[in-house]
C-alpha cells in the first residue's frame, strides 16, 4: 500500500471531478460530484468535494479512512477571490493536506505540464490563464454577475433575455425564442421567476436548445453563437498578447466554439497534454514539501 496518496480535484460550476493516484503516479480512481465554483457557499463546495473524492477512493478500493493520507489539489472556479477560499478550507475535511488554486491555474498545468502557455476555459463559466516566465495573466473569470463571457451561462441568461425582447416586441420572434418561451408555459413572468434564483449552471442547460437552432440557422440562435465567439475570440487574442505561444482550449463549449474562431487564432490552438485533474495532482505534488496546516477539526459527517 503506497504512503501517500495524491487528490486532484477540477471543480466547476457544473460539477467536480476528482481522481487518485499513487505516489508512483499510477492512477488508482476517478468520482464525480455536484457544484464546486466557490463562490457558491462553501458548505456546498466542500461537500461536493468530498462527494466526488470518496467515489473515487471507492473505484480504487480504498477506505474512506484512507482519504487522511492523500495531500489534495483543488483546481475550482472562483479561486481567485480569496475570501472565498479561505471559507472553503475553513470547511472541515479528512485530507492530510490541501492547496488550492483556480481551475484554471490546474488546466494551465495539466495542459501545458508547468511550461509556457495559455488555456481558456469555456464552459458553464469562463476563465482563461496565459504564464510566461512564471507571469500569470488572467482574462474573464471575475463572477456570473460580471464576467463569464463566451460560457454556458453568459448564452442562456442572453438568450432568456432576448426571448422578452421577442415576447414584448421589441425584436422580431424566432422559433428559438419560441421553444424557450414554450418552456415556460409561454409565460414571461416564469422567465423572471426562473432567473431570479438560477444558478449558472441552470443557464447553461439552454445551450443545446441554442445550439440545436444554431444548426438550423435561426436569427437569434446565430447572434448568440456569434457574440460569444467574438468574446472567446478577445480572450484569445489577449492570451497571445501576454506572450504565450499558445492556447489550449477546454471546456464543453471549447469544440462547438472553436469552429467558429477564425483561422489567425485557430492556428495558434493546440492540444493539451494532460487535464485539469491531472494539473491539480500537480499542484497537490508541489505543496507536498511544506503542506499547509490541517484545520484543528478535520472530522467529517
Amino acid at each position: 500500500m503506497p504512503r501517500f496518496l495524491f487528490l486532484g480535484v477540477d471543480g466547476g460550476g457544473t460539477n467536480c471531478r476528482a481522481r487518485i493516484r499513487d505516489d508512483a503516479g499510477a492512477l488508482l480512481g476517478e468520482g464525480t460530484g455536484g457544484p464546486a465554483n466557490v463562490l457558491l457557499d462553501s458548505r456546498l463546495v466542500m461537500s461536493s468535494i468530498l462527494t466526488a473524492s470518496r467515489a473515487a477512493a471507492a473505484q480504487a478500493g480504498l477506505a474512506e479512512a484512507d482519504l487522511g493520507r492523500a495531500y489534495a489539489g483543488l483546481g475550482v472556479a472562483g479561486a481567485g477571490i480569496k475570501s472565498a477560499v479561505a471559507r472553503l478550507l475553513a470547511e472541515p475535511h479528512p485530507f492530510r493536506s490541501v492547496a488550492v488554486e483556480t481551475d484554471a491555474h490546474a488546466a494551465w498545468l495539466g495542459a501545458h505540464g508547468g511550461a509556457d502557455g495559455a488555456i481558456l476555459i469555456l464552459g458553464t463559466g469562463s476563465c482563461g490563464l496565459a504564464v510566461v516566465g512564471g507571469r500569470q495573466s488572467y482574462v474573464s473569470g471575475w463572477g456570473a454577475q460580471v464576467s463569464d463571457e463566451a460560457s454556458g451561462l453568459m448564452i442562456g441568461r442572453e438568450a432568456l433575455r432576448r426571448t422578452l425582447w421577442a415576447y414584448d416586441g421589441r425584436a422580431e420572434t424566432t422559433p428559438l425564442a419560441d421553444a424557450i418561451l414554450s418552456r415556460f408555459g409561454g409565460s414571461a413572468e416564469e422567465i423572471v421567476a426562473f432567473a431570479a434564483n438560477a444558478r449558472p449552471a441552470d443557464f447553461g442547460r439552454l445551450v443545446p436548445l441554442v445550439l440545436e437552432h444554431a444548426a438550423s440557422r435561426d436569427p437569434l440562435a446565430l447572434a448568440l453563437v456569434s457574440e460569444a465567439t467574438a468574446d472567446a475570440a478577445r480572450m484569445i487574442t489577449r492570451l497571445l498578447d501576454a506572450g504565450a505561444p499558445s492556447v489550449c482550449l477546454l471546456g464543453g463549449l471549447a469544440g462547438v466554439l472553436e469552429a467558429w474562431l477564425p483561422p489567425p487564432l485557430r492556428e495558434r490552438l493546440t492540444s493539451p497534454k494532460g487535464d485539469a485533474m491531472d494539473g491539480a495532482i500537480l499542484l497537490a505534488r508541489q505543496a507536498q514539501a511544506a503542506p499547509a496546516p490541517r484545520p484543528a477539526s478535520a472530522a467529517v459527517a
